[in-house]
């Protein structure tokens, strides 16, 4: 599939060289705004099936349709791994179950937008600690006061229910350690890698989301729109961002990757009706704020990588 939109790119600037060149050169951007809308849009489409099957259930159909496709794209069998890497993935795929399932735990009681705020703190977090950069110490500011503005501890018509917001503090953790621990598989295959990981999360979550549903999670139905989902959360957007890579800078991405939220908060407004205060707004808006300067401003040596903004 990456291939495909490789494709896709080069004929569009072989057609006409001259006149299509500033097309051509936009279309790795547009195709990083493609993989952010395919993902929140699929996240959408998701939480549509809660009432349904559950957050569980949900969240194994997005790994493990997820799992399965990245599986037959990437077929990393043909590759033979040491021990020590097997653990890596091993590590490194239960952390990313754990992360996808209590983002969609948090999804129950929390807007989208809100969610993905509040789970951006884990890559931002350790963004910063990279970093020795006096201006990031602002950055450190605009994002904690991001977090208290959506922490339930006021009591006002908008208050956020606890729960969902401890499970998408667990979701920013889980992806903070998903960055560290990525990095010791980052010598292997990228495809090998991220598809031997989901295969990997795939054992933590689906059985959990069987659990939970019951013989309802094997409803043709169900199974089909959790496939959708998948596709649009997790094929397409990999695909796209591995061509975005591949054509626009490292930091030109992180930025990009960084408006995500707000792009949740607005396909939650438009997809799912779920109005957000003038405080919640600011707060996204802040977090946001606060992972463009770090991205923006970060030396070559403090780049921030796919992994460490790109959710899986």
């Amino acid at each position: 599939m990456p291939a495909f939109f490789d494709y896709l790119v080069a004929m569009n600037f072989a057609l006409s060289p001259a006149r299509n060149r500033a097309a051509a050169n936009l279309a790795p951007y547009a195709a990083m705004l493609g993989a952010i809308l395919t993902l929140v849009i699929g996240t959408s489409l998701a939480k549509q099936l809660f009432p349904l099957v559950g957050a569980e259930a949900t969240s194994g159909y997005r790994v493990g349709f997820a799992a399965i496709l990245l599986l037959l794209i990437w077929r990393p069998w043909r590759t033979r791994l040491a021990t020590r890497d097997l653990l890596a993935v091993a590590q490194y795929g239960a952390v990313m179950g754990l992360m996808n399932l209590s983002f969609y735990m948090a999804l129950r009681t929390i807007p989208l937008g809100v969610a993905i705020a509040i789970e951006f703190l884990g890559p931002l977090t350790v963004a910063l600690l990279l970093s020795r950069r006096l201006v990031h110490f602002g950055a450190v500011g605009l994002a904690v006061a991001g977090l208290a503005l959506l922490l339930p501890i006021r009591a006002t018509g908008s208050t956020l229910d606890p729960t969902g917001v401890a499970y998408a503090l667990m979701a920013a953790i889980c992806w903070g350690l998903y960055i560290v621990l990525g990095k010791r598989a980052s010598h292997l295959h990228s495809g090998h890698a991220v598809s031997l990981g989901m295969a990997t999360a795939a054992l933590i979550v689906v059985p959990v989301g069987i659990y939970s549903a019951g013989a309802d999670f094997f409803t043709l139905h169900f199974m089909l729109v959790g496939l959708g989902a998948a596709i649009l959360s997790s094929a397409i957007p990999y695909s796209l961002e591995m061509v975005a890579l591949k054509h626009i800078p490292p930091r030109n991405f992180g930025v990009l990757v960084s408006i995500e939220p707000a792009v949740g908060a607005i396909a939650g407004v438009l997809l799912l009706g779920e109005m957000l205060s003038a405080v919640q707004w600011l707060a996204i808006m802040l977090v946001v704020g606060a992972s463009v300067v770090t991205v923006a401003t970060g030396t070559a040596s403090e780049a921030v990588d796919d992994d460490m903004l790109a959710q899986p």
